[in-house]
């Protein structure tokens, strides 16, 4: 299990974050995610076998860019 803490770019309101959260949950092995707009963050629970390509993919097909994987 891994926690990854995302900065992610392009949102504007709580709509934003819900649909990269969305997104984020369609990985098969994330266990949770959350995004805050006003952090502009997302933090991530996954297996080990998410892989930060995956994260990037599902950040990119909500429509927003990932700057930075902690």
């Amino acid at each position: 299990m891994k926690k990854l803490k995302l900065t992610i770019e392009g949102m504007h309101c709580a709509s934003c974050a819900s649909n990269i959260e969305k997104s984020l949950k369609k990985i098969s092995g994330v266990n949770d995610a959350r995004v805050s707009v006003m952090t502009k963050k997302g933090f991530v629970e996954a297996e080990d076998v998410v892989s930060d390509k995956d994260i990037e993919k599902a950040v990119s097909r909500a429509g927003y860019k990932l700057i930075k994987i902690e």
